[in-house]
């Protein structure tokens, strides 16, 4: 497989990702992003954890896809995510039922 032909292959991989993103964000309640990955979640926790003067954050995902093209499985029940830099939570707006 030539350069060309893996840069291609990953172009159309990111290109379903990001359709893939756009057909499913309606189903859920919060966009998290971390320095590693970025989720949907439909329940969020996070908490800052001391150890031995080192604060990290333990995120806990229920309901949850996560943004990684190289998964063969997104979807997942459960997530736990733990960082030692920023994560962003952002709760997404309720859609309008259809009447």
């Amino acid at each position: 497989m030539s350069a060309e032909d893996l840069e291609k292959f990953e172009s159309d991989v990111e290109l379903a990702l990001y359709q893939e993103y756009r057909a499913v964000l309606a189903m859920f309640k919060y966009v998290v992003e971390t320095d590693r990955r970025f989720y949907l979640a439909n329940d969020v926790k996070m908490e800052t954890v001391n150890t031995e003067g080192r604060t990290h954050l333990k995120i806990s995902l229920t309901d949850a896809w996560v943004w990684d093209m190289y998964r063969p499985v997104r979807f997942v029940e459960r997530v736990t995510v733990v960082s030692f830099k920023d994560v962003n939570i952002e709760e997404l707006p309720k859609k309008e039922p259809i009447q």
